[in-house]
């Protein structure tokens, strides 16, 4: 009744109103386009599907293929437009919803995911580099395992993406055909949301996009529109806007050098860096300005005057004796970098020390290793021991598990803890998550799966994000004695664990002496979060667990 009761109602007002579609065809859209529209044909789905998908601007796949069912079964010709809607009481006919979705103009309900600046391409989908991890950027295609022209599925992988964490495997979201790759195999430092293929329905559309070239906007990061908000534009634009069978593009007002921006294409850019060539100083020829490979290959040629300077000075350098290898950065070891320098410029650090008595530790472990053994599983190390006693000891001092923001302290209740592995690539601190709650075989069995997944450089972003702690060891693959680690952010602390080493402690008797084995621990801490009374308690505890293993096990 609601409903019948507004069809009325809108009914009589268009029936007052008979010049509405003949003079102003723009207020009647403004109408269809309220709520009330949703109201008159609540109960047809694939209207209200299409209705929110092709009026609404929307871009995405789920909208086109509503938009191509939608139109098959209206059986919609392209040729509508604004101008097929009836009589002003088309509301009583009982084929009013039709003639609403004719207003939209049908070339709108084109199974298009995208729109190009290229009106003769044929659907198509940009595929742009996904945000693998929080603290991603930028990332680098390893390799491709796809190549131009093979038909994908949904769940299949289409590359390996080398992100600031790990190499993370980028599956495909929908059937298709992989039509053009952008990116190659070793393409680095390709910015978040940047486009790296192009896919198809059909396989005959393939050969369409062989020379095709994403312009500026498709390449550079997406940035808020600059422009300011505009008055409501004329009747006619409206109209023009609704019918055209073309999808509009708004199109830059000035060039982007104008604006403080410069686009290039990523072998440009890069081709620009490896030559220190600044890209203010090249003109683009590519679209909207964009600088692309050519450009750069001409600044060069024109510039090259000053090339068998600097290349002399490169000769004589090394004629002088000085030879060297310019390493690439690895993107691991890029993130790493810039997160312990944030680390150390912006955490107050101190540094608690202690020496920890292993004999019975080691015992321990012994007796442990020939249970292990006997039933064919693998040897518990020292560090498994670590890691379980500061598990243990932060979960009897819960304020060492917390980090810091600018409103609270954040403390966990959950105990993880993050293992430094050192590999190839650079460092990796994959987690190994509720230690307290483990046993001694769990973690070590994890902790070598782990370590043996980051030497590969195949962790996913579930293998080391989360943690709450860190153990960082160099003690025993390396022989250090003592030293001093960096606060992994956001966490509080981290544990440097130092090799175990003979020493001469005095007996009972006072000429007698005994031999006894010790670890230096250091406890790295964030002042903010952790007073220097509650570190040294969690010292004190972590010490008791290591000098009295049996105590774990209760």
């Amino acid at each position: 009744m609601p409903y019948a009761s507004q069809i009325l109602r809108q009914s009589n007002k268009l029936r007052s109103s008979s010049n509405l579609i003949r003079k102003d065809q723009t207020a009647l859209l403004r109408w269809f386009s309220s709520d009330s529209r949703s109201s008159i044909d609540n109960g047809n789905h694939l209207l209200k599907s299409h209705n929110q998908g092709s009026i609404a601007g929307d871009r995405t796949g789920a909208s086109m293929h509503s938009g191509r069912r939608f139109t098959t079964l209206l059986g919609v010709s392209n040729r509508c437009s604004v101008s097929t809607l009836g009589a002003p009481n088309m509301l009583d006919a009982p084929g009013a919803g039709l003639a609403f979705n004719r207003l939209t103009s049908c070339s709108q309900m084109q199974p298009m995911r995208c729109f190009s600046a290229n009106s003769d391409l044929p659907p198509h989908q940009e595929i742009g580099m996904p945000s693998l991890s929080p603290t991603m950027t930028e990332g680098n295609i390893a390799r491709w395992l796809k190549k131009e022209g093979d038909k994908v599925s949904p769940g299949e992988v289409l590359c390996e993406v080398e992100t600031d964490k790990a190499t993370v495997e980028l599956e495909c979201m929908e059937e298709g055909y992989i039509a053009k790759i952008l990116q190659g195999d070793g393409s680095n430092s390709i910015k978040v949301g940047e486009v790296i293929a192009i896919t198809v329905e059909e396989e005959e559309d393939i050969a369409k996009f062989k020379d095709y070239t994403p312009s500026a906007s498709d390449t550079a990061p997406k940035a808020e529109p600059k422009e300011p908000s505009s008055p409501t534009p004329p009747k006619e634009s409206v109209q023009k806007s609704v019918s055209s069978p073309e999808p509009s593009l708004s199109k830059p007002s000035a060039t982007p050098a104008s604006e403080g921006r410069i686009f290039a294409s990523p072998v440009a850019r890069k081709l620009a860096e490896v030559n220190n060539v600044p890209l203010s100083s090249i003109k683009g020829t590519g679209p909207d300005g964009r600088i692309v490979k050519v450009d750069v290959e001409e600044y060069l040629a024109s510039h090259s005057k000053g090339a068998p300077a600097a290349a002399s000075k490169v000769d004589n350098a090394i004629a002088g004796g000085i030879d060297y290898v310019d390493i690439p950065h690895s993107q691991i070891r890029k993130v790493t970098a810039s997160r312990l320098l944030l680390s150390k410029q912006t955490i107050p650090h101190y540094y608690l020390t202690v020496d920890t008595c292993v004999d019975k530790l080691v015992e321990l472990r012994g007796q442990l290793n020939s249970l292990v053994e006997a039933s064919g599983g693998k040897k518990i190390s020292i560090n498994d021991l670590v890691i379980k006693a500061a598990a243990l000891a932060l979960r009897k001092v819960p304020p060492v598990n917390s980090s810091w923001t600018n409103d609270y302290i954040r403390q966990y209740t959950n105990v993880n803890i993050n293992v430094a592995v050192q590999t190839d690539n650079g460092l990796y601190v994959p987690v190994v998550r509720d230690a307290d709650k483990k046993g001694l075989g769990k973690i070590s069995e994890e902790v070598k799966h782990l370590a043996q997944r980051a030497r590969e450089n195949s962790l996913k972003p579930e293998d080391y994000e989360g943690g709450t702690f860190t153990v960082s060891n160099l003690g025993g693959p390396f022989g250090v004695k003592q030293f001093c680690a960096i606060v992994n952010p956001p966490q509080a602390a981290i544990l440097a664990v130092g090799s175990a080493e003979k020493r001469v402690v005095p007996g009972s008797g006072p000429d007698q002496f005994n031999f006894a084995s010790f670890m230096s621990v250091t406890l790295s801490c964030d002042h903010r979060v952790i007073d220097g009374a509650i570190g040294a308690e969690w010292l004190k505890a972590f010490k008791g667990y290591i000098e009295n293993p049996q105590t774990m096990l209760l």
